[in-house]
């Protein structure tokens, strides 16, 4: 019951900023612009400067420990390519598979999962390596998946090389990935910010999860988010279930303690990052699909992840 009510403290919160972003658009103190301009400024600014920070603190070279970041790094790639290549192969609205694949596997590790890592286990080194495996990863393939499932590729299919010059100039450029790769740099050099600079981007980065969720509210639209609602169900089952009930296993066999186990945990079933709704409406997609992926994963995890521990602790695992 604590487990509960703990996880129903740090998710609930999470879904009722949505509401609130909801309401304000529904009552008119924010519109389809702001929503539109907030999406950008996310998606530009505020999230690289929060993975900027979040790799450059994580001490790579202290924690390293290769066999288990390349667990998670594996874990999360054959995650991403199996879910990929099934939406690819069953779904008939093509349209929609970019931001199915992303809502399937991209759980809010650096933002909720944290916080439910350390009172499931306390504060742990495990967490910034199970990062340092799986989020790089996680908008590295965000950025591939949108990019070649865009909408607009799927109508203008007729010349292949184009799109894919188009995708690979896009992967360069995309601020997520320029973020991820100046914070792992400057965690390797050992560069620190300075107070003033330091502060001020992270500031800015703080911004990412509250504005997120407000642009969520803000641009759900339920009535298209009900035609969805078979790929919606399917993702959450996939991210807050299948995962963990096939991962999980396999890293109790491979013998990794505790601490490793509960960062594990949190990769698989942690809710969808709001970032995967940012990304979608900013790479060309419809982003209703990613949005009710959102909701109904940070709605259900509270009892999802409380099963999970309820479980590993059964077996004595943790």
């Amino acid at each position: 019951m604590d487990n509960l009510i703990y996880s129903l403290n740090a998710t609930m919160p999470i879904f009722f900023v949505m509401v609130v972003g909801y309401v304000l658009r529904r009552i008119g103190m924010i519109d389809e612009i702001f929503v539109k301009e907030a999406n950008k400024v996310c998606f530009k600014i505020t999230l690289p400067c929060m993975l900027l920070l979040d790799m450059m603190e994580c001490d790579i070279k202290k924690i390293f420990d290769a066999g288990y970041v390349l667990y998670c790094a594996v874990v999360t790639i054959v995650c991403i390519l199996v879910i990929w290549v099934l939406a690819k192969i069953f779904f008939k609205d093509k349209t929609i598979v970019g931001e199915f694949v992303q809502g399937s596997y991209r759980g809010s590790a650096a933002i909720l999962g944290v916080a439910l890592v350390n009172n499931i286990i306390g504060k742990t080194s495990m967490t910034p390596l199970m990062m340092l495996g799986s989020i790089p990863l996680y908008n590295i393939f965000a950025v591939i998946v949108l990019v070649f499932e865009s909408p607009d590729n799927s109508k203008n299919s007729g010349d292949k090389k184009d799109n894919i010059k188009k995708s690979f100039i896009g992967i360069c450029k995309n601020p997520i990935i320029l973020g991820i790769l100046g914070g792992m740099i400057l965690s390797l050099i050992d560069f620190k910010f300075m107070t003033i600079p330091y502060k001020t981007i992270k500031s800015i980065g703080s911004l990412t999860t509250p504005l997120a969720l407000l642009c969520i509210g803000g641009g759900f639209e339920g009535r298209k988010a009900i035609k969805k609602i078979k790929p919606t169900v399917l993702a959450t089952a996939i991210k807050l279930i299948i995962q963990p009930a096939v991962f999980l296993p396999i890293a109790v066999w491979l013998n990794f303690g505790p601490e490793k186990i509960v960062a594990v945990l949190i990769m698989l079933g942690a809710p969808t990052t709001a970032t995967s709704y940012i990304m979608s409406k900013n790479m060309g997609h419809e982003g209703v699909l990613a949005a009710s992926i959102v909701v109904l994963t940070t709605l259900l995890s509270a009892f999802t992840i409380t099963f999970w521990v309820f479980v590993l602790r059964t077996f004595g695992i943790i």
